[in-house]
């Protein structure tokens, strides 16, 4: 029942944030832009200092909102479970990792890996993930989606690289579930920018809900 409340808070968000920073405190400065903009679901990969802790402290901050926290670039399983322990409540992969998916099946957590052909979305889908990634996005296209639900019709994609406010209506009308977006979101907090932070993100959840009333 978890897991299924946790994809259904996910795809009811629509769009997931990508949260990369060179430091815990630029990170949650971020994030804390990021939902200030509407958005709702939030990857916390593991390239920032101390995500485990970055992690707990978000899970904290959130706890009764409608806000959740996933972990990204979650390569191995150590990472996985220590991810699971901080209070992750999804795990994002750049590919498919069996083990990884096994842990998240153990602690019924939502497990999303990144995949680009047929034979690893079977794949994922034999190991439980309701959710796949369809990674890098932009070197797929939209209409990727379509031909993985001629062989997989139940399959469920957020398709991630390459995704912008501007062609989330795509993404949408091709059947995605939700999108995953980094630096077409996050990009400003680089000039330490947070306000453009939030305006990208209230323009990438306008592109959402317009495309969901479609």
């Amino acid at each position: 029942m978890q897991r299924t409340n946790i994809i259904n808070k996910l795809v009811n968000s629509g769009v997931v944030s990508v949260v990369r920073a060179e430091s815990p405190e630029k990170a949650l400065k971020i994030v804390e832009a990021v939902v200030a903009g509407g958005i709702k679901a939030i990857e916390l990969t593991y390239s920032v200092p101390k995500a485990n802790d970055v992690i707990s402290d978000l899970v904290h901050k959130y706890t009764g909102t409608d806000v959740i926290i996933g972990a990204g670039t979650v390569l191995d399983p150590p990472s996985a479970r220590l991810a699971l322990i901080s209070g992750a409540q999804f795990i994002v992969s750049p590919s498919f990792d069996k083990e990884v998916a096994k842990i998240c099946n153990l602690y019924q957590i939502p497990y999303i890996p990144g995949v680009l052909t047929p034979r690893e979305a079977g794949e994922a889908l034999k190991y439980g993930s309701e959710i796949i990634k369809l990674f890098p996005g932009d070197i797929a296209g939209p209409s990727m989606i379509k031909d993985l639900k001629g062989p997989f019709p139940y399959i469920n994609v957020m398709p991630s690289g390459g995704v912008s406010a501007s062609n989330v209506k795509d993404w949408f009308k091709a059947g995605a579930v939700a999108v995953s977006a980094g630096g077409g979101v996050t990009g400003p907090a680089s000039q330490n920018d947070y306000i453009s932070v939030t305006e990208n993100a209230e323009k990438f959840m306008g592109a959402f809900h317009s495309a969901r009333c479609k």
